[in-house]
């Protein structure tokens, strides 16, 4: 059980009032043992905005960190009374105490900027479940493995094979069940067109980092550093050079790995 009660995080301009913390702490899954790789991208993603944004945080690892997820998706954050879970909630509530990085786009480059990190969604997001969870050999070797480490046997079992059919029913629901994986690659290779013909030959996709860089950093960083049995989805990405540049550049930049 969570060490806080959880509740339902809303959003009022009654936290604008108060300034950030320095007591903020970013909850996620383990990272060496257990996280997969569409929450390792999400949690990234996070991660960077925050780093970009200068906001103080610290990362507290928990094995049941989905499960005291108020939306049971990570990474959540805790903000003193606050619980807020997910990049885009996230972005919202730290614009509502007066930090955006997006504040001197136009409306018509927010709207832009919004449609792409809905693409992002619709296709990285889902492409990396499909690998996950339904490709056998990655699901065999990574997922199953990875998921029910941190459960006594046969509830690692039970949660996994939990996990994989409501993973699969989503999929279903968005068609992405019956595709094939040359198709996910097809849809992925499409997505990574499109984000590399805006970005251009610009450091940034609007010149100054957003919250767009922040979740594209999260998604590209992850495939391309991410060891699966199946190679074609970190192959797909790395042919487009100026999104890898990107991700590289921003890792440099805000998480100074050696």
């Amino acid at each position: 059980m969570p060490e806080f009660q959880l509740k339902d995080s809303v959003i009022t301009s009654l936290n604008a009032q108060e300034p950030w913390p320095d007591n903020v702490k970013l909850f996620q899954p383990y990272e060496v043992e257990q996280i997969l790789l569409p929450d390792n991208a999400s949690c990234l993603a996070v991660q960077a905005f925050l780093k970009m944004c200068n906001l103080p945080f610290e990362v507290e690892m928990r094995w049941n960190a989905e499960f005291m997820s108020p939306s049971g998706r990570v990474p959540f954050i805790k903000c003193g009374a606050f619980v807020v879970s997910e990049l885009e909630p996230i972005v919202q509530f730290a614009a509502n105490k007066g930090v955006s990085l997006c504040g001197r786009l136009s409306t018509e480059e927010k709207a832009e900027m919004r449609a792409y990190m809905s693409l992002i969604t619709n296709v990285l997001v889902n492409a990396e479940l499909y690998i996950s969870w339904l490709d056998d050999d990655t699901y065999n070797a990574v997922t199953k493995v990875r998921n029910s480490s941190v459960y006594p046997w046969p509830l690692g079992w039970l949660q996994t094979r939990s996990k994989r059919n409501a993973v699969a029913k989503r999929l279903k629901a968005l068609h992405w069940q019956e595709k094939t994986l040359e198709q996910v690659l097809s849809d992925v290779e499409q997505c990574c067109n499109s984000l590399s013909q805006r970005l251009g030959d610009r450091d940034y996709f609007f010149g100054t980092p957003t919250e767009l860089d922040a979740l594209v950093f999260g998604h590209v960083f992850t495939i391309i550093t991410t060891r699966l049995p199946c190679r074609k989805l970190a192959e797909t990405v790395r042919r487009h050079e100026t999104l890898v540049s990107l991700a590289k550049r921003i890792d440099e930049q805000y998480f100074k790995r050696p």
